[in-house]
């Protein structure tokens, strides 16, 4: 599992590399807020977690753009009302495809895959590790806008992901992530 992450994020990183060279782009950094939760596990409630990672944005056209990010995302969801929880971390790589207004203004979405890195349920004081009931790889979509403060390369960024692969290593059960993000972002550079 740990060498197909690499192998993923050296032909992500080569990719945009090569892209990079022949278009306008900005590196980053970026961190936030997840609200998220499990469809299909029963009563879920959101869960607050983090996020925090880099990016890459590319201008392909004035109006079209690319953003590779790599991202450590805290999701799962709380149970029912109560302090029980289900943690999971992954390594999140969205690969969002945006439309730039000349206001500052982005429409994005794109595909995202998740690498869990950590699978835990927490019951008051105890804490177990449940990674191997889970699947080691997610597939998400991500839609959602971004505003730049054109001047100063901070933006503010919202986003909707939906789960679209089973997060259980098992045929009985089944569920799928769900989440919002609430984040800003720096880009280095930004003209």
């Amino acid at each position: 599992m740990k060498n197909y992450l690499i192998a993923f994020v050296m032909c992500l990183l080569m990719s945009t590399a090569v892209m990079a060279q022949d278009h306008h782009s900005n590196i980053g950094v970026k961190g936030g807020l997840n609200l998220s939760n499990i469809n299909g596990n029963g009563k879920a409630d959101l869960k607050p977690g983090l996020h925090l990672g880099l990016l890459t944005h590319i201008h392909l056209t004035d109006q079209f753009a690319f953003q590779p990010e790599i991202m450590y995302s805290a999701q799962g969801t709380k149970f029912g009302g109560s302090d029980n929880s289900l943690n999971l971390d992954y390594i999140n790589i969205p690969l969002l495809f945006q439309y730039m207004f000349d206001n500052g203004f982005r429409l994005q979405a794109g595909p995202q895959v998740g690498f869990l890195v950590n699978a835990k349920t927490k019951s008051a004081n105890t804490t177990v590790n449940v990674k191997d009931a889970y699947n080691s790889l997610d597939l998400g979509l991500s839609i959602g806008g971004s505003y730049v403060f054109v001047d100063t390369g901070f933006g503010l960024d919202a986003r909707y992901n939906h789960g679209l692969s089973n997060i259980y290593d098992s045929n009985t059960l089944n569920a799928t992530n769900r989440g919002f993000q609430l984040g800003v972002f720096y880009l280095f550079g930004h003209k």
